[in-house]
Order: C-alpha cells, then structure tokens, then sequence
C-alpha cells in the first residue's frame, strides 16, 4: 500500500497549476444497482492505507461509525463508507484509507482502492442535480476516464460534519456583528456543508456575501463584478472587500482562482483568505507561493470571524498562526 504514497512531496508541485491527485477506491457492488461505483479523495488528505485493524466498538454512535483503532497511541474514529453513503452491499471492507485534514485524523473503511490519477480540476465537473439527490448531496465533482468509467469525488467534510456530532450553534457562539456596515466578501467552496457554516458566520456578522460552487464561477462573478466597477469608475475594493475560497473545487481550484486575481491589477488591495480543510503547514505554504494573504481552517467559525472583521475593519494584529 506504501507505493501508492509514494513521492508525495512531488504533489506539492501541482499548487497553481489546477491540478490534482485523487486515490481512487471502491465501496462494493451496490445490490440495489448492481454497479460497484468508483469514488476518490484528494491524495494530500491520505495519511496511509492499510489493511483493517482490529476495531474497539463504542456504544453511542452514529450508525455509521464502527469504533476506534489505536493508530500509534491515538485513538482513530472509523467510518464505514458504504454504510454512510447507503451503498448495500454482501462484500466487506478490507482495507482502511486513513484520513487526516482539518485537524482530524479519521479513518474510513472501503472494499479495496485502485490507484492514485492525476488529472486537471478543469476535468473535474459539478454533478449533476439527479445523482446530487441520488446520493444526498455526498459527491462535490465527477470525472470520466478514459475507459468512460465515472469517478466520483467524494465530499469528505461533510462525512466529519455528519459524522462528528458537529454542531452549527455551538460553533457560531460568540460571533457577533462587526459593527460596520457595508461590507461584503466573496466567497467560493464546493462542499454545501462549508457553504452553509460560511453563511450563518457572515450572516451573524452582520456581513454582506456574494457566493460561488467552484473557482471557474466564482472567477466569472469576479471578473463581471471587475468590468462593472470599471465602467462605473467604482474601485473594485468598494464592492467586494475580501475573496474568501476553498482550495478543492472542480473546474477550477483555489490555487488557481488565487493566481488569476493576483494577476489581476483590478483587484488589488482586496485580500484573499483560503479556507481550506487541507490545514497542515505545507498546504498554507502552497497558498502563500501562489498570493494568497492569510489562512483559516475551515469549521472553525470564531477563528474564521476574527479573521474575516480584522480584514473588514483593519482592526486588531494578525494571528499567530499566521506565517
């Protein structure tokens, strides 16, 4: 299994380029189908695959949890993939993709994984409303290989959230309105998790927002909001006063929409914040090589509205995580 994670640091080179890797798997054949669907996850959020250990059960959890196993003294939550995604079916799982973003580690059970593609985002499509609603909003962008097989790329933040006893209203308490009016930040994520959280803080803020499902819109909405500033001979800056973005969007990724605003002196002067589950040092290095001004690691709400009210305010210094 180490060969698929092999040479990882070579993947850190796909930054502004719109490219990615995905470790391919699969969940088993669905008897309600009879298809053996094939999902993927990006490979910088792989820690390790591996054969299952054993699991200790924990009364009190949700259906699709299976327990903990203790990975080198900590104690790992494992998620049946098929269960959670409804997929019924006779084949056990076998193997264990251990997962690591956002600051949590978690491990998730599949019937076997394939191999590691490299592709362009610009491939990587928003799926359809039909299999949106087939399989309950779980699946953020879909390929076809070659071979006209489908990859499905699966939306992991919203498997922590379901799955992790996130609760919005705890989050959100004690962020409270910036107390300045007239300020809007545009922001850009694929997972509708994220999106909802990101609303309810800015809405909480008291905060105007304009948003996007992926970089390709959100550099489409960008540019249209460009050209009317400069028709009105309004600064861009008036109108929109932080771009907010995921890093893991189809079509176009957050590297790359960070890049083409860089590149575009129109939007000088408006800071863009990443906000991404991807939140180990080297991801927030990549960020910086392609101009991004700051971090926040996404489910934290009151570290993403300190954030958010220094940049709309020019109140306070910057956070220590911050480097």
């Amino acid at each position: 299994m180490s060969e698929l994670l092999r040479n990882i640091d070579e993947r850190t080179k796909l930054a502004g380029t719109n490219k990615l890797e995905i470790l391919m798997f699969t969940l088993g054949l669905d008897n309600r189908s009879g298809r053996c669907e094939i999902f993927g996850i990006n490979v910088f959020k792989v820690r390790e695959v591996m054969r299952i250990p054993p699991i200790t059960r924990a009364p009190e959890m949700p259906n699709a949890v299976e327990g903990m196993v203790s990975l080198r003294g900590v104690l790992v939550p494992v998620i049946d993939l098929a269960k959670y995604a409804g997929v019924e079916t006779d084949i056990k799982p076998q193997i264990m993709i251990v997962t690591e973003y956002n600051g949590h580690t978690q491990g998730f059970l599949v019937e076997a994984v394939d191999t590691i593609l490299r592709l362009d985002w610009s491939s990587m499509k928003v799926p359809p409303d039909m299999l949106n609603a087939q399989l309950g909003g779980l699946v953020t962008a879909v390929t076809e290989l070659s071979d006209g097989r489908l990859v499905m790329m699966m939306d992991v933040e919203k498997v922590l959230a379901e799955t992790g006893h996130m609760n919005d209203d705890i989050a959100l308490k004690g962020v409270k309105p910036i107390g300045v009016s007239g300020r809007t930040v545009f922001f850009a994520d694929d997972s509708s998790v994220a999106r909802k959280q990101i609303t309810s803080t800015l809405e909480a803020m008291g905060v105007n927002y304009i948003s996007a499902v992926n970089g390709r819109q959100a550099w489409e909405e960008l540019r249209k909001i460009a050209n009317y500033a400069d028709s009105s001979g309004t600064p861009v800056k008036d109108l929109v006063q932080v771009i907010l973005t995921d890093v893991e969007m189809p079509e176009m990724d957050g590297y790359m929409l960070t890049r083409k605003v860089k590149e575009d002196k129109r939007f000088v002067g408006i800071p863009v914040l990443m906000h991404s589950s991807l939140s180990s040092t080297s991801n927030q290095q990549l960020g910086k090589a392609v101009g991004v001004d700051e971090y926040v690691p996404k489910f934290e709400p009151q570290r993403l509205a300190q954030t958010l009210e220094r940049l709309l305010t020019g109140n306070g210094v910057s956070p220590s995580t911050k480097s």
